[in-house]
């Protein structure tokens, strides 16, 4: 491949657009068809140091820039991102995999976040109370921590980049952004969007790379926070580097989100969205729901479940009518591929076998179909690890108890969910499940952003989630003042209350 003819990523410093002098590349790849769509470099430590201490210099002048200001910046860079969704789009789809109408609602649920940053006014205020003591009184302020970091996966690789940035720096951080190796392009495009929104220079910065790079992060000790959503191995090294250096941190990671299904629930409502929750994103979402328990009598829909599933297309996601995209690379197809094997080997029942599906024009892809596992234990490996891929393992319980106790058993606790017309079957599920996130009758419980996402046990590390009004306070440091003042008019500083009608 001459490798001229391919672009090449470039790196944000100081609000320049400059080529890496690493001599580490990896190409970006279409999962569709493998072709090379540009060259991403593995920055090197200067460059690092470089980006840091831009943000370093720009954060002296960035933490006083007035609120309202800071406001119209992101006001502008939504309008933007509507104006540019069909591109980003575009974008996201060549390089991840994503249906086109996916790749638009990753798009979207980033601007959502974008427009709660542009409400920052009334998100950053402290708190007062008047005369604590007497003449005393004591408010806080939420001031900005100083640089901050963001560490991006390739499953979601516009929305993610925007839950991290605009809420840094809208509450006057600045910010070094590490997005996905796999999948920058789009990342660096809404990085274009941001500059042209107004975003001074030095205050957002980008650099690119793999551990050498995010070890380079965890360690700067001009670092003062690290956000990170990925995998569980390399999010707990995150976690326990940064930590160390004294960083805050928070970390969204791995999960198993399970489903489930009382015999009440309206069904065909309920297989519609499971089957999207499940292979949606070719069930490369870490809220993805994965694993269903089917309670006593719903245990019978599991012939109702591969037929929803059968009528899934498979196919590149730039063509019309596409529902299961490939996934990201071939080494996640053979990963999943392997674990399907080992689900037979441990004696689950294949009831969909998806491996191997024939896409026309698209040989090359790295697709597999949806795929359906049923008398599913805990103890096979395709129920105790993340697939990530477009596989369901359903198991069976008698009762609405003995699935609760399935799901609080399992290590993870980033998402739940479910499928009930019995309002006390759902409120005792809600009470007693030990999940960060809890859908009712919604498979897929992602908060809009006047909430906060909240997984929980191992599948998260920190105790402030992304974006809503706990990354307000992630992204803060709490001042709190006590003031007193006299009123001493022998020096000259009383006040006069008298009205002169002359």
């Amino acid at each position: 491949m001459n490798t001229a003819s391919v672009p090449s990523i470039p790196l944000l410093i100081n609000g320049e657009f400059v080529q890496s002098k690493t001599s580490q590349w990896r190409d970006v790849i279409n999962p569709a068809n493998q072709q090379v769509l540009a060259r991403v470099p593995f920055a090197t430590a200067d460059e690092v140091d470089a980006a840091v201490a831009a943000a370093s210099e720009a954060f002296k002048t960035w933490r006083k820039t007035p609120i309202g200001t800071r406001a119209r910046i992101f006001l502008k860079y939504q309008e933007l991102i509507r104006a540019n969704m069909k591109e980003l789009a575009a974008i996201l789809t060549a390089e991840q995999g994503k249906t086109l109408p996916d790749a638009e609602g990753d798009v979207f649920r980033g601007l959502e976040v974008v427009e709660h940053a542009a409400a920052i006014g009334n998100l950053q205020l402290g708190e007062l109370a008047n005369n604590v003591a007497t003449g005393v009184d004591t408010y806080t302020l939420l001031q900005p921590l100083g640089v901050c970091a963001g560490i991006t996966p390739f499953n979601f690789p516009a929305m993610i980049p925007l839950w991290m940035f605009p809420m840094a720096i809208a509450t006057g951080n600045t910010f070094v952004l590490k997005p996905s190796e796999q999948d920058p392009m789009v990342t660096m495009r809404l990085v274009e969007l941001a500059l042209e929104a107004g975003i001074p220079k030095g205050v957002l910065n980008v650099v690119h790379g793999g551990p050498d790079v995010v070890n380079g992060i965890c360690d700067h000790p001009d670092i003062k926070a690290v956000s990170f959503v990925g995998s569980t191995p390399v999010g707990t090294h995150v976690y326990n580097r940064a930590s160390q250096a004294g960083k805050r941190v928070q970390c969204m990671m791995g999960a198993k989100n399970h489903a489930v299904i009382l015999p009440d629930a309206n069904k065909e409502q309920t297989l519609n969205a499971m089957v999207g929750a499940a292979f949606g994103a070719a069930g490369q979402r870490c809220m993805a729901a994965s694993t269903v328990v089917l309670v006593a009598e719903a245990g019978d829909w599991i012939p109702d479940l591969v037929t929803k599933a059968r009528t899934l297309t498979v196919n590149a996601g730039v063509e019309d009518g596409t529902d299961v995209g490939p996934v990201i690379s071939c080494a996640a197809r053979e990963r999943i591929e392997a674990l399907i094997a080992s689900g037979v080997e441990q004696g689950a029942t294949l009831e969909l076998d998806g491996r191997n599906p024939q896409v026309p024009g698209y040989e090359q892809g790295n697709f597999v179909g949806p795929t359906i596992f049923s008398g599913v234990k805990p103890g096979m490996r395709i129920y105790d690890e993340e697939i990530f891929g477009p596989v369901l393992v359903i198991l069976s319980a008698d009762t609405l108890d003995e699935a609760i106790e399935i799901i609080n058993a399992n290590a993870n606790g980033n998402g739940t969910a479910i499928f009930t017309q019995s309002g006390a079957a759902a409120r005792h599920f809600q009470e007693e499940i030990d999940v960060g996130q809890v859908g009712i009758n919604l498979p897929i419980p992602v908060p809009v952003p006047l909430f906060s996402f909240t997984g929980s046990r191992a599948s998260k590390l920190g105790d402030l989630g992304p974006y809503g009004k706990q990354v307000v306070l992630f992204y803060t440091q709490t001042k709190t003042v006590t003031a007193r003042w006299f009123d001493d008019s022998t020096l000259g500083h009383g006040v006069n209350t008298t009205i002169s009608l002359k």
